[in-house]
């Protein structure tokens, strides 16, 4: 599995994987709260006062999709890809632990460890 490299603007957010924290990226001018990690602001452009809090971790499947073709030579398959709304708004893309879900399905997060020491996030029920 290849997962990107910490850097200036995730690394915030990969170190508090490693203690299967799940945090979300704030915005200190306006109180934005987004996903992914990014150099700026989405809703008012600002690019100071970034930082993380801590997130419920709880959110509702949005959308998915079972994939049942490996992307890659020895992925396991089948596997659920969903959007996630998380309780505090954002919604983010991640793998859904086991079958039969449906739209609205509550969810929690979870973690799969990496060997590097960094985990990323999965949902479950």
């Amino acid at each position: 599995m290849h997962v990107p490299p910490p850097d200036d603007v995730t690394a915030g957010w990969w170190d508090a994987t490693r203690e299967h924290r799940y945090t979300l990226q704030t915005c200190g001018s306006c109180g934005h709260v987004q996903h992914p990690p990014r150099a700026l602001c989405t809703a008012c452009s600002s690019m100071v006062d970034l930082g993380f809090v801590e997130a419920s971790g709880h959110g509702v499947v949005d959308t998915f999709t079972v994939v049942h073709r490996a992307p890659v030579p020895g992925a396991a398959v089948p596997y659920t890809i969903a959007r996630v709304r998380l309780t505090e708004g954002p919604l983010v893309l991640s793998t859904l632990e086991g079958q039969d879900w449906r739209i609205g399905d509550p969810v929690r997060v979870g973690w799969l460890d990496l060997d590097d020491g960094r985990a990323l996030p999965v949902f479950h029920r």
